[in-house]
């Protein structure tokens, strides 16, 4: 890297932070404590207003407010790629590694101080979970075909408006869409973050009155969503990281398990493959003393439960709710009769 590059990468890094010591900034431009003093000379001669602050957690800084954007982007622009990259950390091989640093701080320094320190913690409110393993095709039931009324705003645009509320700091209501419940409700929440996950945006924000759950919202069950008032400055420290590796799929489902429970009895080799599955390894499994295991999770719907038995086959054996043993029994009844017949899709099985 040549002399220009480096100062200029210099000064972009001042922009980004509010102190940083000459160590810090050796370390990050690979070259020694006395180059980087007489770099910060040279922006210094130059009328670019760099002060030095004495003491253990010294080092130097911008003048406050003062503004270089290398590029003029507007403030969607720059959101938009950050996310690009946020998104492009948590992949497993990255290209270009060595400039997804340096391409950050160009951005952040091309937008107004006050989105700076919010955009600079972008990878604390935006998650990208990893591929799931999927043991078992998982049915669910999807709000636009239940809603009795039409959604009059598009999943993009509701996904900006809830970012844009992030940013501002601002309240966001939402007109709702769940399929487990019989109406659409409305909810005034505090946006805490975005979650991506299986190719479905989650909004992550309690609802007023209530900080201490950080609940998620499918984007697509959003029918409608409008900004509400600024609100108040709090020092949450909300971080997505601990929603990552599906952390807020255990809550919900323990919430499921306590609210509509489904017992089965498993084998211990059928137990260990849905432990390993992204949405039943977050259930509840008690060994019994003969070996089996006993599998506690939430479903409402008999028929997506009925379908998982039959998947795992012999060895699975529906436990609770009761009530529902006598029919399955019949569809398994059903099902034997169908095997034990001499012909096959209406033709004489050849012996």
């Amino acid at each position: 890297m040549n002399r220009l590059d480096r100062v200029l990468g210099i000064l972009l890094w001042l922009r980004s932070r509010k102190t940083v010591s000459a160590a810090e900034l050796a370390t990050q431009f690979e070259v020694s404590q006395r180059t980087i003093y007489r770099d910060i000379q040279a922006l210094s001669e130059l009328g670019i207003p760099v002060y030095a602050e004495m003491g253990r957690a010294g080092g130097f800084r911008l003048l406050e407010g003062y503004f270089l954007p290398p590029v003029m982007f507007s403030v969607g622009e720059a959101v938009s790629l950050l996310l690009g990259l946020t998104a492009l950390r948590r992949l497993r091989a990255k290209p270009f590694a060595a400039e997804l640093e340096t391409a950050e701080h160009k951005l952040l320094a091309a937008v107004p101080d006050h989105l700076r320190e919010i955009l600079a913690k972008a990878g604390h409110l935006i998650g990208f979970e990893a591929a799931p393993t999927d043991m078992f095709l998982h049915p669910e039931l999807e709000a636009q075909e239940l809603a009795a009324e039409p959604r009059t705003m598009t999943e993009d645009s509701v996904i900006t408006v809830f970012l844009q509320s992030l940013l501002e700091k601002r309240g966001v209501a939402l007109h709702y869409r769940s399929p487990y419940s019989p109406e659409a409700s409305n909810a005034l929440i505090i946006p805490r973050g975005l979650l991506w996950d299986r190719d479905r945006w989650y909004l992550i924000g309690p609802k007023v009155g209530h900080d201490d759950e950080a609940r998620l919202w499918r984007a697509d069950r959003v029918l409608a969503i409008k900004p509400d008032k600024p609100l108040p400055d709090s020092d949450s420290d909300f971080d997505v990281e601990a929603l990552l590796g599906r952390q807020w799929l255990s809550k919900a489902m323990s919430r499921w398990a306590d609210e509509t429970p489904v017992t089965i009895r498993l084998t211990p080799t059928q137990a260990e493959r849905l432990k390993r599955d992204w949405y039943y390894g977050h259930a509840r499994y008690r060994t019994l003393p003969d070996g089996d295991v006993l599998m506690t999770y939430g479903e409402g719907s008999r028929e997506f439960v009925f379908e998982l038995v039959r998947w795992l086959g012999p060895g699975a054996e529906l436990v609770a709710p009761r009530a529902w043993r006598a029919a399955l029994r019949k569809e398994l009844e059903g099902m034997v009769r169908q095997y034990g017949t001499d012909t096959v899709n209406g033709f004489l099985r050849a012996d």
